[in-house]
């Protein structure tokens, strides 16, 4: 059975750097749009980031805009989000999904989280001092 798990959360000091990484078992993500998602404490899911399978350009929210990238390891079999410069706001549960396209290498961007099939279990971020 396919599965997603991300790994690489923790503590990280406002500022700071930190990498997710999203591998998988039984899925080759580079056929997969893969998306990131987080949930804050007491708030919605709300998704920040995604890359369009044959690719690795990314879409972002502007919440994380120019401070987080994600990108493929294809010899790996994962996907990254590396987050740079990281805010107390980016504190959350951080879950990666995958979704087979229906045509490949079309843009994953607006692609709602009822779209992804595939999802990890979650890793917590946490921002503070």
């Amino acid at each position: 059975q396919a599965q997603l798990v991300e790994s690489g959360g923790g503590l990280v000091q406002p500022g700071g750097s930190l990498r997710l990484s999203c591998a998988s078992s039984g899925l080759t993500l580079y056929f997969y749009d893969i998306a990131w998602f987080r949930q804050a404490p007491g708030k919605e899911r709300e998704g920040i980031s995604c890359v369009s399978s044959g690719h690795n350009n990314g879409y972002y929210d502007d919440s994380v805009k120019g401070r987080f990238t994600t990108s493929r390891d294809d010899d790996k079999n994962i996907v990254y989000l590396e987050m740079n410069n990281t805010k107390a706001e980016d504190t959350a549960v951080y879950y990666c999904a995958a979704d087979y396209p229906k045509a490949y290498g079309s843009s994953c961007h607006g692609k709602g989280e009822d779209a992804y099939e595939y999802w990890g279990q979650g890793t917590k971020v946490t921002v503070s001092s």
